[in-house]
């Protein structure tokens, strides 16, 4: 996708051609958050204006049944409008650096899988993706159109269609949900979870491995639309500090590496990265 120059602020401006001087030459890792999306629609969990949540832990998740339902209820909700979500020109503008030879790749934090749509071949979902349904008991994987497709037909009152509120993870809210029928694994009955990281459950060591390796081949980190809230970007981050890489941060609001970033700028990540693919593709 070609990428098109914005208008931009005179900050703005004197801020990208501080990161340009810097990344210019450089092949940068990337890592990601949920601000990275919020111009596609999906909300952001911890930007300005973004609701309290208290998501469902792994541990709850496996405690009971009731929880489990509400779970899978909303899940289904929110995946219905994730998987009409599409890339924004941020989404692309990565996957133009990318091509490019300024990034080696992406690491994110999202579920979403707009990355991959929008063209970026090298993609490290840390916390995994919504698109993916594994079996608990034997571990097979499932496509998630499949079980949707399965949840639909077993729970034909679940209004599809209506509003719903979704946050980052894919989760929606759903109240009313003691009749409805949680899907199980085809191939041993075992219980089933979308392919993604819960609060309160570990990243996986390999996929950690995979994200690691990316910023330690190479010459800088680019950090964009996240808060650094997660331990895992953070440990991503005293990666490329103790390797001494320049650091440069894109967020709106403050973010845990704030001090420890070679440059920060405090704005929305869609136009500077567009800007950057610009200067930099």
């Amino acid at each position: 996708m070609e990428t098109v120059a914005t208008e931009l602020s005179p900050e703005l401006a004197r801020g990208i051609d501080q990161v340009t001087d810097l990344l210019a030459g450089r092949q940068f890792a990337v890592l990601t958050g949920a601000g990275v999306s919020t111009d596609s629609g999906i909300p952001d969990y911890r930007g300005e204006g973004a609701p309290t949540r208290n998501p469902m832990t792994f541990q709850q998740f496996l405690s009971a049944e009731s929880f489990s339902k509400r779970y899978w209820a909303g899940s289904h909700l929110g995946y219905r409008r994730f998987a009409a979500a599409a890339p924004n020109a941020g989404h692309f503008a990565l996957a133009d650096l990318e091509r490019a030879g300024a990034a080696n790749g992406v690491i994110t934090q999202n579920v979403d899988g707009l990355h991959k749509q929008a063209g970026t071949r090298k993609v490290v979902d840390l916390h995994g993706a919504m698109d993916r349904v594994l079996c608990l008991t034997c571990g097979q994987v499932f496509a998630r159109e499949s079980v949707s497709a399965r949840i639909e037909a077993a729970n034909p009152w679940l209004d599809t269609e209506g509003a719903v509120e979704i946050a980052p993870d894919g989760d929606a809210i759903v109240t009313d949900i003691d009749s409805f029928v949680v899907p199980n694994c085809t191939v041993c009955g075992g219980r089933l979870k979308p392919d993604v990281v819960f609060f309160g459950e570990f990243i996986p060591a390999e996929k950690y491995r995979e994200a690691s390796a990316l910023v330690r081949s190479s010459d800088a980190l680019l950090i964009a639309g996240s808060s650094l809230v997660v331990n895992s970007g953070i440990r991503l981050l005293e990666e490329a500090r103790r390797r001494r890489l320049p650091i440069v941060i894109v967020n709106r609001g403050v973010t845990k590496g704030d001090s420890r970033a070679t440059v920060k700028l405090e704005t929305g990540t869609t136009e500077t990265l567009v800007e950057l693919a610009r200067r930099l593709a």
